[in-house]
């Protein structure tokens, strides 16, 4: 049975999928923020997410057994925990939480699958005080997306991002840029998966070998691991690593080693 705890791979080690977080992410910022930014009112930062409360009312089991979660659990830097408590339609079907600076203000936001009961997955971004932004549902119960990263992927100094949609069915990479709050569509490439029913883990990431960020995510057939980088007009360039030859062969590819 799946345990509490996040779930990890080889192929998604998390220095290279989300280098959008900073190093300096526990320290605090002086004063307060507008509405929706990292910090609560008081001023507390995020220092680490968990999900917690395992339950089986999400019976998809895409991610290799029932078991998902109905609680986020933040730390704070001042020591508090906050407890955000999904409704009984819905459940955190993710592998972990993942933390990311998205509006640059050096502490770090929370990057979440949530899946409605009718209504599927979507990706959303939370705060200390909860719900931040959202993508639109998929639409249908027992459809999911699967993250890749969040960067600065086109060098405009927002972050952007991005996740396959249905990496089983549809097969879609979808680049959302986070702003002023809110999530806007960008740029989206057909013919990519990074996961595969009932592995417990995401393969694939984001890399940074020669300054720009970009994505390490294989074809959807399985046969050719890729990296896509976005330019600033919107279009996702594609370059062929090689064969995908496994979660070793994905982790060399973002480590910058080989392609």
């Amino acid at each position: 049975m799946r345990g509490r705890g996040p779930r990890f791979s080889q192929a998604r080690a998390p220095i290279h999928a989300w280098v959008s977080v900073l190093a300096t992410r526990l320290a605090l910022l002086a004063g307060g923020l507008a509405a929706g930014g990292a910090l609560a009112q008081t001023g507390a930062a995020i220092t680490a997410a968990r999900y917690d409360d395992p339950t089986t009312r999400y019976a998809h089991g895409v991610l290799g057994d029932a078991i998902e979660h109905g609680t986020l659990v933040l730390t704070l830097s001042d020591g508090r925990s906050r407890r955000i408590v999904l409704p009984e339609s819905r459940v955190f079907e993710d592998t972990a939480p993942r933390l990311a600076d998205l509006d640059g203000d050096g502490a770090p936001e929370v990057i979440v699958v949530e899946s409605d009961a009718r209504r599927g997955a979507r990706l959303a971004v939370h705060g200390p005080e909860g719900l931040i932004a959202a993508t639109p549902y998929i639409g249908t119960r027992n459809r999911w997306l699967a993250p890749v990263g969040a960067a600065d992927l086109d060098g405009d100094g927002r972050v952007e991002i991005a996740y396959v949609d249905r990496p089983h069915l549809a097969r879609i990479l979808r680049v959302w840029r986070y702003e002023a709050g809110g999530l806007t569509e960008v740029a989206q490439m057909q013919g990519i998966s990074n996961h595969r029913i009932g592995e417990d883990f995401i393969t694939g990431g984001i890399r940074s070998c020669a300054g720009a960020p970009e994505m390490v995510v294989p074809r959807a057939d399985w046969q050719r691991l890729l990296s896509l980088r976005l330019t600033p007009k919107g279009e996702l360039l594609e370059t062929d690593i090689g064969p995908f030859e496994g979660a070793a062969a994905t982790e060399a590819a973002l480590r910058c080693a080989g392609g």
